[in-house]
């Protein structure tokens, strides 16, 4: 019962679900820890997400990272 609930809601509500969840843990994070470190954590995150769809899609991470800072040889 519960888990076709779920199911629904994720079909017909994706955003606005992901979004509460994400509104939850940013609240969480900035009455725990305070807005510059949940800023931070934040950048982190993204970061992280941004090598690791990189990695996925088989970019050269080297010449990622070089194109980003430009980095001469």
């Amino acid at each position: 019962m519960f888990e076709k609930f779920l199911q629904s809601i994720m079909n017909e509500h994706r955003g606005k679900a992901l979004g509460i969840l994400l509104g939850f843990i940013a609240s969480i994070l900035f009455v725990s820890y305070g807005f510059w470190p949940t800023i931070f954590i934040v950048l982190c995150i993204f970061a992280g997400y941004q090598v690791g769809k990189k990695l996925d899609e088989n970019v050269d991470l080297e010449e990622w990272l070089k194109n980003l800072f430009n980095l001469k040889k």
